[in-house]
């Protein structure tokens, strides 16, 4: 199903190392393609992944992205779908995500199975990842189109047993999410205890807009932040 790991081992290494990642997220829906040039140059330099994804993508608009974003970047474009439908084998890798903090099956594995025919059809890399949603403050479009509720911030046993059963189930990648738009982003509390907690990579996003929001969640344990709608308001 998978050619290697490369994607996957910059995150061990880096883990491993105490080194930082920086994830820009593109939202297909939200993106101008025709200013893929300006906004590439206009990203952190140190950014070292882009990811691509959103709650909801028309059908060949997430290909149709990566092939423009790779005109102008040779930086690993990372899949993070909504649906299966996002799933395009011109990505460098998937993150195959299974939602943890929320009880409905259809995207705790049923777009899981549904991805496996697409999955053995071509050599894109997989990353299984636990996902967890984490109160932002504001619905957000994953508690929405998953209809599952987010994990509360306060409850920070709940969320680190969670992604420490995630762990234990095999996943390779913790993502603590708050949300695109988050008004919070997730706490440096949940992040050092889930970092105390796991052996795994740890990715956080949602609401991380300042320097200051990304130092302090680099700080409490991420191997990898995710930022995005910062990017997308800077074009408005």
């Amino acid at each position: 199903m998978s050619a290697g790991l490369k994607i996957y081992n910059t995150f061990t290494e880096a883990h491993e190392n105490g080194q930082r990642l920086l994830a820009v997220l593109v939202d297909p829906e939200k993106f101008d393609m025709s200013t893929a040039d300006v906004f590439l140059r206009e990203i952190p330099a140190e950014t070292t992944h882009i990811f691509v994804g959103g709650s909801t993508v028309p059908d060949g608009l997430t290909a149709t992205l990566i092939d423009a974003l790779k005109l102008y970047t040779s930086k690993p474009i990372v899949l993070f779908p909504g649906n299966i439908s996002q799933i395009t084998d011109n990505a460098d890798a998937l993150l195959f995500l299974s939602l943890l903090s929320g009880r409905n099956p259809e995207y705790l594995i049923g777009q899981q199975i549904k991805a496996v025919p697409l999955l053995r059809q071509n050599q894109l890399e997989t990353i299984s990842t636990g996902y967890l949603l984490i109160n932002g403050g504001r619905e957000s479009a994953v508690a929405r189109v998953t209809e599952t509720f987010p994990l509360e911030q306060h409850k920070v046993e709940q969320i680190v047993n969670t992604a420490k059963a995630g762990e234990l189930m095999g996943v390779k990648l913790i993502y603590l999410e708050a949300g695109s738009g988050a008004r919070i982003a997730v706490s440096e509390d949940i992040i050092a205890a889930v970092k105390k907690a796991v052996e795994i990579p740890i990715i956080v996003g949602g609401g991380i807009r300042t320097e200051s929001a990304k130092e302090k969640a680099y700080l409490a344990g991420a191997t990898m932040v995710v930022m995005g709608t910062v990017y997308e308001n800077s074009k408005s």
